[in-house]
């Protein structure tokens, strides 16, 4: 386990991470999580007082480390950017999985291609649209977002990539 204090930071123009709000795990602390690992890797422990599971450590080169803090997490923190924060973490073997919706898989079923372009995608990225359907609160906008994912996942599109072009579609 390691412990440290961190500032809480946000990207400004930075590709897919634009906008995000993280905090930074040094090189030297990321080694001692997980040793001679520089992919992505999940994280368990407390953020101040807040206990956490399965949180997402992201490789951003030199060794470094982000744990992107979404906002519902920093409104349970009651912390914004600036404001320094403790963590607690050790490497976490055995993130809950998140659970295949079974309209989701019926959906693959129907579109091979993007189906094997699903299962090419690190598991991170399959939760990633996973949670987004889940988190729809209304069955209309998680069928829509289903068809939207279906669409990208057929382009081979990841679910960053399918964000963003919805994005600009959204814009014009």
């Amino acid at each position: 386990m390691i412990r440290f204090n961190a500032t809480i930071k946000k990207y400004g123009q930075q590709g897919e991470k634009t906008g995000w709000t993280f905090v930074e795990i040094p090189e030297a602390l990321a080694q001692q999580l997980y040793p001679g690992n520089k992919k992505s890797f999940r994280v368990k422990g407390k953020l101040d007082s807040l206990p956490i599971a399965a949180q997402a450590l992201i490789p951003v080169g030199g060794g470094v480390f982000i744990l992107p803090l979404k906002a519902e997490l920093r409104k349970l923190l009651g912390k914004r950017m600036g404001e320094s924060i403790l963590l607690k973490i050790t490497l976490d073997n055995n993130p809950d999985p998140v659970p295949m919706p079974e309209d989701f898989a019926a959906c693959l079923d129907d579109e091979p291609t993007a189906a094997e372009n699903f299962k090419k995608l690190p598991r991170s990225h399959q939760h990633y649209y996973i949670r987004w359907f889940n988190s729809a609160k209304t069955e209309p906008t998680r069928v829509k977002r289903m068809a939207q994912a279906i669409i990208a996942l057929s382009k081979g599109r990841h679910y960053g990539e399918m964000i963003q072009e919805l994005k600009k579609e959204s814009e014009t």
